[in-house]
C-alpha cells in the first residue's frame, strides 16, 4: 500500500520534468524506468499480500470451524433441547462464511485503505499543507457519522443472520420429517411457513440495505462534494503560481486515492460490522460450558467397573420444565450381570431413568451409584464407554453398514465386525446385499427396514462390549418375524451384562431378574413376573390387557 503511494509523486515529477522543472534531477527515461521498477515491486508485494491473507484466513477459519464443531459436539443435551438444529447449522455455515469473507477480503482491504488514507494525508500535508488542512477538517466528521451508522447497521446485520438461521431451521425440520409432511399433506403449510420466514428475512435485509445506501449517499454528497471543492481550490492555487503542474497532478491523484479510501472504508466498515454481528453468535456458542473436554478421550484413563447400579431417593425435573417433577424419590437397584425391566404408563419416568444413568442431566436430590460410587465421580468419557444403548427409534449414519457397526468400536477388525453381525442376527441380510458390509444405508438408515436397523444397532452394541446395556423398547415397533430375530440377538447381547430394559410388551421381559413398575415418578411395585401378577396391582392390569388380548 505504501509502494502504491509512490505513483502520484512519480507522475507529478514526470510532468514537471517534461516542463523543464524537475525536482528530482532525473530524465524522463530514468523516471520511466523508476516507474517500471516500482510497478514490478508493487506486483510482487501484491501477490504475497493475497497469498499471506489467504493463508491466514483459510487456516484461521478452519480452526474456527473445528473449534465451533468441537464445542457443539461436546455440549450437554440441555443445550440441544433449547437450540434448534437449523440455527446451529446456520452458525456453522453462514456465520463462519461471513467471518471468512471478512478475513480473506474485507479486513485486508480495510487495512489497505487506512494505510492509503494516512499516507495520502501525510504526503498532502508535506506538499500542499493548506489543502491538507481542509481535508483533515472533513475526515473526523466522516468517522463520527460512520460510527453512528455502523452501530445501526451492525444491529440489522445480526437480526438478518438470526432470521436466516430461522429459515434454515424450517428447511431442516421439514426435510427431516418429510414423511410426516407428506402423510398429512402439509406441503403447502410448510411452504407458507418458509415463505413467511424468507419474506421476513428480505424485509430485514432491505432495511439493512437502506442503511448502507444512506451511508453511500452521505459519502457521495458530503465527502466527494468536499473533495471537488479541494480540487477547485488546487486549480486556483495553480493559477496563482503557488504550486506547479506536477504538484497539482500529484495532488489530484492523492485526493482521488484518499476519496476512494474513505469511500472504501465506509463500505468495508459496514461489512466488518456485519461480520462482527455473525461473530457474536459464534462466540456465544464458544462461551458455552461443555459437559466434557473434546480431547479428554485421548488423555483419559480407562475405568474398570462391575456394574452394580442403585438409585436412592432420586428427585428430578427437566431443566426446560422446572415446574414438572418427573422423578419423586425413585429407588431401584440391580447387581452386576442382572437384568431388570422398567414398566409403567407413558410419562411415568422410565426413559428419564436411562437418561440420568447416562448423565445427560443432573438430578436435584438423591444419589445414583455405580459400584457404590457416585456416578458423577467417574470421568464422563470413560463412564459412558461402559454403556451401550439400543433405542426404539434407531438412528443410523448415512454411510455404509460397516461404518455404522464400527461406531461401537472404530478400531475393530473385519473378523470382529462379522462376528458382531452374526451375533446380532444381521449377517444373513447383510451378506444378501451385493455390496455386503459396504452397502450404503441412506440418510438416517432409510434404505433399511426397522428390523434390519435394530439388528445393526445391536451389532454396534455387541462390538462395543459394554458392561451396562440399556434397551429402550427395542422391539416394540417390529413385526413378529423381525421381533423374534431381534429378541434372540438381544438375549445374546444381555448375557453377562447388567441390563436395564424399558418394555411395553410384557412378553419380552417375563424372564428378567426383577421388574420395577414406575408410576408418577416412583416405584410402586417390584418383583418377578409371577410375584407381580399375584399382587393384583398395576402390573397385573397391564398383563391382563396384553395377554388376554392375545
Amino acid at each position: 500500500s505504501l509502494v502504491f503511494m509512490i505513483f502520484p509523486e512519480l507522475m507529478g515529477n514526470m510532468v514537471d520534468t517534461a516542463n523543464g522543472d524537475s525536482s528530482w534531477g532525473l530524465s524522463l527515461s530514468e523516471l520511466g524506468i523508476a516507474l517500471l521498477v516500482v510497478l514490478v515491486f508493487q506486483a510482487v508485494t501484491s501477490y504475497f499480500r493475497v497469498i499471506l491473507f489467504a493463508k491466514v484466513s483459510e487456516y484461521g477459519i478452519a480452526d474456527v470451524r473445528k473449534a465451533l464443531y468441537n464445542k457443539v459436539i461436546s455440549l450437554p443435551i440441555v443445550f440441544f433441547e433449547e437450540t434448534k438444529v437449523g440455527e446451529l447449522i446456520s452458525r456453522l455455515s453462514g456465520d463462519v462464511e461471513k467471518l471468512y469473507a471478512a478475513f480473506s477480503i474485507t479486513l485486508a482491504e480495510f487495512l489497505r485503505q487506512i494505510i492509503i488514507l494516512i499516507a495520502g494525508v501525510i504526503l498532502l500535508a508535506i506538499n500542499t499543507p493548506t489543502l491538507a488542512l481542509i481535508m483533515l477538517a472533513i475526515f473526523p466528521i466522516v468517522v463520527v457519522l460512520a460510527m453512528v451508522f455502523g452501530r445501526y447497521i451492525r444491529k440489522l446485520s445480526k437480526a438478518r443472520q438470526e432470521e436466516l438461521a430461522n429459515s434454515n431451521n424450517i428447511v431442516n425440520e421439514s426435510l427431516m420429517a418429510i414423511q410426516s409432511v407428506k402423510a398429512f399433506t402439509n406441503e403447502w403449510f410448510e411452504s407458507l411457513r418458509y415463505r413467511k420466514s424468507v419474506d421476513n428475512s428480505v424485509r430485514i435485509s432491505m432495511k439493512y440495505a437502506r442503511g448502507r445506501a444512506i451511508f453511500a449517499v452521505f459519502i457521495i454528497v458530503i465527502l466527494f462534494g468536499a473533495l471537488f471543492f479541494i480540487i477547485w481550490r488546487g486549480a486556483i492555487m495553480l493559477e496563482q503560481g503557488v504550486i506547479s503542474n506536477g504538484d497539482l497532478i500529484a495532488f489530484f491523484s492523492y485526493t482521488v486515492f484518499i476519496g476512494t479510501a474513505i469511500a472504501g472504508l465506509g463500505n468495508f466498515y459496514t461489512e466488518l460490522l456485519g461480520a462482527i454481528g455473525a461473530t457474536e453468535r459464534i462466540r456465544n456458542i464458544l462461551a458455552e460450558e461443555p459437559e466434557l473436554e473434546y480431547l479428554e478421550s485421548k488423555d483419559s484413563t480407562p475405568i474398570d467397573i462391575k456394574g452394580d447400579i442403585s438409585f436412592k431417593g432420586v428427585h428430578f425435573h427437566y431443566p426446560t420444565r422446572t415446574d414438572v417433577e418427573v422423578l419423586k424419590g425413585l429407588d431401584l437397584s440391580l447387581k452386576a450381570g442382572q437384568k431388570i425391566a422398567l414398566v409403567g404408563p407413558s410419562g411415568a419416568g422410565k426413559s428419564t431413568v436411562m437418561q440420568l444413568l447416562q448423565r445427560f442431566y443432573s438430578w436435584q436430590a438423591g444419589n445414583i451409584l455405580l459400584d457404590g460410587k457416585d456416578i458423577k465421580d467417574y470421568p464422563l468419557h470413560e463412564y459412558r464407554k461402559q454403556m451401550a444403548i439400543v433405542p426404539q427409534d434407531v438412528i443410523l449414519f448415512g454411510g455404509t453398514i460397516r461404518e455404522n457397526i464400527l461406531y461401537g468400536k472404530p478400531n475393530a477388525s473385519e473378523e470382529e465386525i462379522i462376528a458382531a453381525a452374526k451375533n446380532a442376527n444381521a449377517w444373513d441380510f447383510i451378506n444378501g446385499f451385493p455390496e455386503g458390509l459396504d452397502t450404503l444405508v441412506g440418510e438416517r438408515g432409510v434404505k433399511l427396514s426397522g428390523g434390519q436397523k435394530q439388528r445393526i444397532a445391536i451389532a454396534r452394541a455387541i462390538l462395543k462390549n459394554p458392561k451396562i446395556l440399556l434397551l429402550d423398547e427395542a422391539t416394540s415397533a417390529l413385526d413378529a418375524e423381525s421381533e423374534k430375530l431381534v429378541q434372540e440377538a438381544l438375549d445374546r447381547l444381555m448375557e453377562g451384562r447388567t441390563s436395564i430394559i424399558i418394555a411395553h410388551r410384557l412378553a419380552t421381559i417375563v424372564d428378567v431378574d426383577c421388574i420395577y413398575v414406575i408410576d408418577n415418578g416412583v416405584v410402586v411395585e417390584r418383583g418377578n413376573h409371577a410375584e407381580l401378577t399375584a399382587l393384583d396391582g398395576i402390573y397385573t392390569q397391564l398383563a391382563n390387557l396384553q395377554f388376554n388380548s392375545i
